[in-house]
């Protein structure tokens, strides 16, 4: 199976204050997002990370995920090169085709992405639930959003088949 997640911010303690995410300690938020994953995640399915693992060492909670983990990096990925025995690859963006859906990953929300007007998907993290109207086929994969659980593909495609096609150029293009 696959799964997509972002922001988790492990360790991170302020986080919950600024998220207002519903743990009084950064450790019951570890040990619920450790939990949540694993409940979901099996050894064998893959995981796709969208940014913002951890504030400060993320050999600990990395160490105790299921998955084969693949990173697309965020602002607060500082040191990507510590996380790299815990990852099958780390990259700042990444292009896939999971069952025939093109699908770009990148943890900031983009205005345009390749592929959009023939409807691939463009899937991010970093703004927490709070951000612009989304420009077609977009989703934030953050834990914020989605109940701090990663998302299957499956969800993911139920997802956007609510969500409107891309048609023209993006806001903002010169020409449009």
């Amino acid at each position: 199976m696959i799964w997509f997640i972002a922001d988790p911010h492990f360790g991170h303690a302020n986080i919950i204050r600024y998220c207002h995410r519903p743990y009084s300690s950064v450790e019951e938020m570890n040990a619920a997002l450790i939990s949540n994953w694993n409940a979901l995640v099996k050894p064998t399915d893959t995981v796709y990370v969208v940014g913002d693992v951890a504030m400060g060492d993320a050999q600990a909670y990395l160490a105790r995920l299921n998955g084969r983990k693949i990173l697309i990096f965020g602002h607060h990925d500082r040191n990507p090169q510590l996380l790299c025995s815990h990852f099958e690859e780390i990259t700042p963006f990444k292009q896939v085709t999971i069952e025939g859906q093109d699908i770009v990953l990148c943890h900031y929300p983009l205005m345009d992405w390749p592929g959009r007007e023939q409807g691939a998907w463009q899937l991010h993290g970093h703004k927490h639930g709070t951000y612009l109207p989304l420009e077609g086929k977009q989703w934030d994969v953050g834990v914020d959003v989605n109940n701090y659980r990663p998302v299957s593909f499956a969800q993911i495609k139920a997802i956007m088949s609510g969500r409107r096609e891309a048609h023209g150029p993006a806001a903002g293009d010169p020409s449009r």
